[in-house]
């Protein structure tokens, strides 16, 4: 097989399991979009709100429990197709939810398919070559930033319709929103039925003819055997492992580095505030006071600006390297939620009489909103509380945003240049690479559990920010809210900067060897 074929056999195979990452980003970003509107529907406090949300990621630390264990029994292919059945089960559960508590269910489920990132990325690093493992396993990230744009141009068309469409309103488009991902979850699975098992995965096993098979299919034939002895030789090392016995190997102070590296990547990619801005994106734009059309059409804008800075990444993180682009992430994030901070900062709210008409041009009762008129809000906070003390929880989500924009006074420039620095800043750094460093960094004798491990910690700091977003914004504000997010990441460019080692060009089996102490 010519290098041209097994280069196309690598990239399909990579795309296909890596599909997940698109289904993963639809429901992300399909969320987003559903929340104003399922608040209402349900009445929803603001720590129910996160539940929505954050339950999912409860589901990935289940489904990591067992990944490693269901991988190494199974395989990588037969957990994908497993997951992506899962998938579907909870689009289906979540659109046709009946009750907050059957949809809480249903995202739980969706967040147990979750886990199709790092099995993803566990399949990839094992097919790709070394000098190309980094920009395939990126295309997990770019896989995601796709789904989200789908998603958030889907949910912006699906707003707009709720003006020309008499059958959708504010009742059912929530249903809309979070069901038409159901058919790239059935595309996913056909597609997977095409894909080889892991060659890497065949060799453990002792299934050596199906392992020359499918390393034919990703390697050129004089490497294949070559292939075969590296594998084994780094499996031969110690004897096969159970779980458990990888677990303590783990953690063993052979491995004191390569588990710092991978916790201090995953809390800080987890915690620099992505899942805030992904999953709470009209959220996010309402703050500075958009219409709800202008909050969608904003998010469409976030797509595109985080799947151009993907490609960015996926071009040059073989040329520039995992560290560099993790450390000049790390510091324009930093730079980025600084901005918002000010903005939101410098911000303030007034219920004057020209505010009064203009929200009530939205079709909103104003008169609960008559005896505040003349009063000004110095924070986001105080004009919430007030307005929560006049408003119920069915009514406030639907008029919240209408009466930001009409009273808020901010410097818009700010927020925008930081959400959008941000978004592009994180999805050309620590969005794809920490894939990539987690595929790389963990040798073939703790992989299968590794890469759950690593996935467990990131899943716990995403949770943190996505179930108290929302109460985050009620108590704190949006300012202090992301000036946290900015201490973070700024704190982790200093971690990264004395721990991060390079991995670019390297076998899995030569980092090992530079990592591991023997």
């Amino acid at each position: 097989m010519s290098n041209n074929e097994v280069d196309r056999n690598v990239t399909k195979f990579a795309i296909i399991a890596a599909f997940g990452g698109f289904v993963f980003g639809l429901d992300a970003a399909n969320i987003s979009g559903a929340l104003r509107f399922v608040n209402s529907q349900f009445e929803l406090s603001s720590m129910q709100t996160g539940t929505v949300v954050g339950v999912a990621i409860l589901g990935v630390i289940l489904a990591l429990l067992f990944t490693g264990s269901f991988c190494d029994r199974f395989g990588r292919r037969k957990v994908l197709l497993a997951i992506a059945l899962t998938y579907s089960l909870s689009t289906l559960l979540s659109a046709f939810a009946t009750s907050y508590t059957m949809l809480v269910v249903g995202r739980f489920i969706g967040g147990v398919a979750f886990a199709s990132i790092t099995v993803s990325a566990m399949y990839i690093g094992e097919i790709a070559p070394a000098d190309k493992r980094g920009k395939f396993v990126s295309i997990n990230q770019l896989l995601i930033t796709l789904g989200s744009l789908v998603a958030f141009l889907a949910n912006y068309c699906l707003v707009l319709s709720m003006d020309s469409i008499a059958w959708i309103d504010n009742e059912n488009v929530w249903r809309l929103m979070l069901g038409f991902e159901l058919v790239p979850n059935i595309v996913w699975f056909l597609l997977l039925l095409t894909v080889p098992r892991s060659p890497r995965w065949l060799v453990a096993k002792g299934h050596l003819e199906e392992a020359r098979e499918a390393f034919a299919k990703i390697a050129p034939k004089e490497q294949i055997e070559g292939l075969i002895l590296s594998v084994q030789d780094s499996l031969n090392k110690e004897s096969r492992n159970t779980p458990v016995t990888q677990l303590k190997t783990l953690f063993s102070k052979r491995f004191t580095l390569v588990l710092c590296v991978a916790f201090a990547y995953a809390i800080v990619q987890g915690a620099s505030g992505m899942n805030a801005v992904l999953f709470y994106a009209p959220t996010v734009f309402e703050q500075i006071g958009m219409s709800v059309e202008d909050t969608f059409m904003q998010t469409v804008i976030l797509g595109l600006v985080a799947v151009i800075f993907t490609l960015v990444a996926i071009r040059f993180v073989e040329k520039w390297g995992r560290r560099n682009l993790t450390l000049i992430g790390l510091l324009f994030i930093s730079i980025a939620h600084t901005s918002i901070w000010y903005g939101f900062k410098s911000a303030n709210y007034e219920l004057s009489q020209e505010a009064i008409v203009k929200i009530q041009q939205s079709d909103i009762d104003v008169t609960l909103l008559q005896p505040l008129v003349g009063k000004t809000y110095a924070t986001d906070v105080d004009l919430k509380r007030e307005l929560s003390g006049i408003y119920s929880k069915k009514d406030l989500p639907l008029v919240s945003g209408a009466i930001i924009n009409s009273t808020i006074s901010i410097n818009a420039f700010f927020v925008l240049f930081g959400l959008f620095a941000f978004l592009a800043a994180f999805n050309m750094s620590i969005g794809p690479v920490m894939w990539v460093i987690f595929s790389e960094i963990f040798p073939n004798n703790v992989r299968s559990v590794a890469l759950p491990v690593a996935a467990f910690v990131q899943s716990i700091s995403s949770y943190v920010i996505q179930q108290f977003f929302p109460w985050q914004l009620e108590n704190l504000g949006a300012a202090n809210t992301f000036l946290n997010y900015g201490i973070i990441a700024f704190i982790g460019m200093l971690v990264m900067a004395k721990i991060l080692p390079e991995t670019k060009g390297k076998s899995i089996e030569d980092i090992e060897r530079d990592l591991v102490k023997a």
